[in-house]
């Protein structure tokens, strides 16, 4: 391929073959469920104990402002206070 040639984007895999995939995937899971239901059940206790660490890991800590410093003082931005 020359250098600078560009490549046309391939039309995206969609429509009735991501459907397709989603149906097998959801009855193999169902079936999965069904037949294993003792073995899922025994590690439901650790799955949650997983989740609560990974939303930990991954929650992003920015929104409830910095951990120490001064905070500011609230009155001064009320309108007649």
């Amino acid at each position: 391929m020359a250098e600078g040639s560009q490549v046309k984007n391939a039309p995206r895999g969609g429509g009735a073959g991501r459907w397709v995939f989603l149906g097998f995937a959801l009855i193999a899971g169902i079936l999965l469920l069904a037949e294993h239901r003792v073995h899922v059940v025994e590690f439901l206790p650790y799955g949650l104990l997983l989740a609560c660490v990974v939303m930990h890991m991954f929650h992003g800590h920015g929104g409830h402002g910095g951990h120490g410093g001064e905070k500011p003082d609230k009155t001064e931005d009320r309108p007649g206070a």
